[in-house]
């Protein structure tokens, strides 16, 4: 299975468990009174919608090269990163205004039978996030990793929810908005969470260096072909699912033109036989 096939497949993993744990939470939080299962059916719902756009951004970066895009279209991926850290954001202001309300307004304790449905959610969701930063890092899709830290923030703000839920119970009167108040806690984990996922985004469309193991692994590969006597400057970009390469190979000064010719599609040839996640390969060669 290709990686584009592994991360669609995750996407749709994402989009049919959040449908029915937003389903779920809504039903739960109303039923049980609980304001933070509602605001965990709020991010469940907004988690859909994101990871619809996951998927349009996997298909659409997977697109190959073409007349006026030379190396593809993977840019589209920290591209739609950025939508999917907007939508979490927004879920995160919902959240901590409607807490806010229900802090200030008298309502009932929530539902004991409540905290079995959120045992249940945070099981799932760090399951969840594990399945699907496990296809992420296989595939080297910066936007499935957001995906999958939407379910590890669905789980923090379940557990939030859990322990104010308890408090509640066990305290009683007067204790009501103890799970508003885990509400709100949860909407700034969010936030912060939504930064973490923002940041190496960024750092992938403004051709951030992260990738100095790569670099060592492309220079030992490249001595392995015989006539390349070293490598000297590697720069490496991540485009989508891919990493594009431009690399100076020292080759002896004797040799004909045609021969390094000869010796960079060689090189360029042994590279991405071992190294499938490499895209467009730039080989400069240089007089030992």
């Amino acid at each position: 299975m290709s990686n584009q096939d592994q991360a669609i497949q995750a996407t749709y993993f994402s989009i049919i468990g959040n449908t029915i744990l937003s389903i779920l939470k809504g039903l739960a939080g109303f039923f049980g009174n609980s304001y933070a299962l509602i605001a965990d059916a709020i991010e469940s719902t907004t988690d859909i919608f994101a990871s619809f756009l996951v998927l349009f951004g996997i298909k659409y970066a997977s697109r190959p090269a073409d007349k006026n895009h030379p190396y593809g279209h993977g840019r589209a991926e920290p591209l739609i990163t950025f939508l999917v850290v907007g939508f979490l954001i927004a879920s995160a202001v919902v959240i901590a205004y409607e807490s806010i309300i229900n802090i200030k307004t008298p309502h009932e304790l929530p539902k004991p039978w409540t905290l079995i449905v959120l045992g249940v959610i945070i099981v799932w969701k760090e399951y969840s996030f594990r399945l699907v930063m496990k296809k992420a890092i296989q595939t080297n899709s910066s936007s499935l990793r957001a995906d999958a830290w939407h379910h590890r923030s669905d789980a923090v703000t379940s557990i939030a929810a859990f322990i104010g839920i308890t408090i509640a119970l066990i305290l009683g009167k007067g204790y009501e908005a103890a799970d508003d108040w885990a509400a709100l806690l949860a909407s700034g984990f969010i936030v912060y969470n939504s930064y973490m996922i923002f940041r190496p985004a960024l750092g992938e469309i403004m051709d951030e260096h992260f990738y100095d193991d790569l670099v060592l692994e492309i220079r030992e590969i490249s001595s392995q072909v015989n006539g390349i006597l070293g490598t000297e400057k590697c720069y490496i970009r991540k485009a989508g699912m891919v990493y594009h390469v431009d690399l100076h190979a020292r080759v002896s000064s004797e040799i004909t033109v045609r021969e390094g010719h000869d010796l960079a599609h060689q090189l360029k040839d042994h590279l991405k036989h071992e190294i499938p996640k490499l895209g467009n390969i730039l080989i400069h060669i240089e007089p030992d």
